[in-house]
């Protein structure tokens, strides 16, 4: 009787799990892009053009590469400054065509030459990538900064410590420990590093669950719970003094910041990684024996 019953149960709780595998799926059509050397690894940039992202600069359309911010020379995706005359506002970032959810994502980035002199100090040595960011359409004309959380990227000014892979939340806010995180910028434990140093970042993101910062193979960072600031495109003075929770942030676009800072980034790998499929537990069930041969069951119970 009961290999048969677990036989039976097998395949009623068969279905949900084929559409909890389904839900878990990518969100998207496998990229033509070039292969990484281990397996499950995606190249994102196959570093001769850039297939597969889409620019956008404030005041500038979308999809215009205003004054070639970003360029590809010698397998290296760069951001310059060469043909600026002044920054102004011209906050940038690179988008991928692709919003992704469950997944680990790596790459290399050094700086290059010194921040655009009109540009905020802030700026200096620092540049990032964002991720469960809004996408490139859905940027305002003017809009400098998506809403998103973004891996910093920071170099030595020669002013103390400065560490890289802090969090950094444009429109966001995060949970750790399971409290509530508004600050706009959470410090990492990384090391100082450099300008002209390569240093290896990682991204893990595990949809809303949980992200965890590395550097150069060490964690740094992590956090839980994401989550969008409903404030963030309100006019300032409608803005509330307390903190307001929105929607729970768990899929999104990545993308490479361009704030008045030359840096160039390689190597830029992702390896999707699949959702954890929901528990289904026998207890979620009501279920009536019958006879050893006839068992059914109704819908689960509501929780």
């Amino acid at each position: 009787m009961l290999p048969i019953l677990i036989s039976r149960l097998h395949s009623l709780f068969g279905l949900p799990l084929l559409f909890a595998a389904l839900g878990s799926t990518s969100l998207h059509a496998a990229e033509p892009a070039q292969a990484a050397k281990e397996p499950g690894w995606v190249s994102l940039f196959n570093g001769k053009d850039l297939e597969g992202w889409i620019p956008k600069i404030s005041g500038y359309p979308v999809g215009e590469n205003a004054l070639q911010t970003f360029r590809v020379e010698d397998g290296i995706l760069k951001i310059s400054y060469a043909n600026y005359e002044k920054f102004g506002t011209k906050f940038g970032h690179l988008y991928s065509k692709s919003a992704y959810s469950h997944y680990i994502l790596r790459m290399e980035y050094r700086f290059e030459g010194k921040m655009m002199a009109d540009a905020p100090h802030y700026v200096n040595l620092n540049s990032g990538v964002m991720y469960h960011s809004q996408s490139a359409a859905t940027q305002k004309l003017d809009q400098s900064f998506p809403a998103s959380l973004e891996f910093q990227f920071l170099a030595d000014e020669g002013k103390g410590p400065r560490s890289t892979g802090n969090l950094c939340t444009p429109g966001t806010h995060v949970h750790m420990d399971g409290k509530l995180v508004t600050q706009h910028i959470v410090e990492s434990s990384a090391a100082t590093f450099p300008p002209d140093e390569w240093v290896k970042i990682e991204l893990e993101v595990q949809g809303n669950e949980q992200v965890i910062h590395r550097v150069n193979g060490k964690e740094v960072l992590r956090y839980q719970n994401p989550v969008l600031d409903p404030a963030y495109f309100l006019p300032s003075e409608k803005r509330s003094e307390k903190a307001q929770v929105g929607e729970k942030l768990a899929t999104g676009h990545i993308a490479l910041q361009a704030e008045g800072q030359g840096v160039w980034i390689r190597n830029i790998e992702i390896k999707e990684t699949p959702a954890p499929a929901k528990p289904w537990t026998i207890s979620a069930f009501t279920y009536h024996l019958k006879s050893p041969l006839h068992l059914w069951y109704s819908s689960p119970q509501k929780r």
